[in-house]
């Protein structure tokens, strides 16, 4: 019995010790769009149909990152997105002649997916860009896992203040997981940080300069000069 308790406890902190680590929330850049080369072992990710298009019924649209022979690979569902318009028309509600087909719009071939050339170090531990999936797109991840790294770049217009682009690595610091820091910023505002000014004839004087004002009784303090008080 205790050996049997002590194979399921070495079995059980051997699993746990290969587990990703969670990374906390991904700080929120503000006008940047966020990319990924390759995404750790448990990754999640979940397709989206473009507006107009509609997942076919029973279908899941998540992936995930594991390990199948050695090797990190996604693991796929079957999903499909279908045209809306093309799935009313062909409701059963409607009657249609045996030989009509419903009208379909050309379908879109989608853009060919950027192939990464990953070590082989890598490839045990890191997934690939996802294929991609005809009228969909993949949604925004919540959750990522230490190793993940993705790059940040300044949305169109946003792209005044020089880095433009950078990248984030979720990594163990100091015992602690945590993102690196992120240097750059986006705005579209050009007078933004620049040093504040005086114009002349403002009646507003800096906050360094020195201003004469009239003392009272009840503001005079015990040394000063009386009529007078220097800020």
């Amino acid at each position: 019995m205790e050996l049997k308790c002590l194979l399921m406890w070495l079995l059980f902190g051997s699993v746990k010790g290969n587990r990703q680590e969670a990374c906390p929330a991904l700080p929120t850049t503000e006008f940047a769009d966020v990319t990924a080369e390759m995404y750790p072992l448990r990754t999640k990710l979940y397709y989206e149909c473009d507006r107009g298009y509609t997942r076919r019924s029973g279908q899941y649209s998540g992936i995930q990152c594991q390990s199948i022979g050695q090797v990190a690979s996604w693991v796929y569902k079957e999903f499909e997105c279908i045209d809306e318009k093309v799935l009313l028309s062909t409701a059963p509600t409607m009657e249609l002649d045996a030989t009509q087909k419903p009208e379909r719009k050309p379908q879109k071939t989608p853009a060919p997916q950027k192939h990464i050339n990953l070590s082989a170090s890598d490839q045990k531990y890191f997934c690939g860009p996802p294929k991609t999936v005809l009228h969909a797109s993949l949604s925004q991840n919540k959750q990522y896992y230490m190793g993940q790294v993705l790059h940040f770049k300044c949305q169109s217009g946003y792209d005044k203040r020089p880095p433009t682009s950078g990248t984030r690595e979720c990594k163990k610091m100091n015992g602690k997981i945590s993102w690196t820091p992120l240097d750059m910023r986006c705005t579209n505002d050009s007078n933004e940080w620049l040093p504040q000014t005086v114009e002349p004839g403002s009646t507003h004087p800096p906050f360094s300069s020195s201003v004469i004002l009239p003392m009272t009784a009840e503001n005079t303090v015990s040394g000063m000069e009386p009529g007078k008080c220097e800020i």
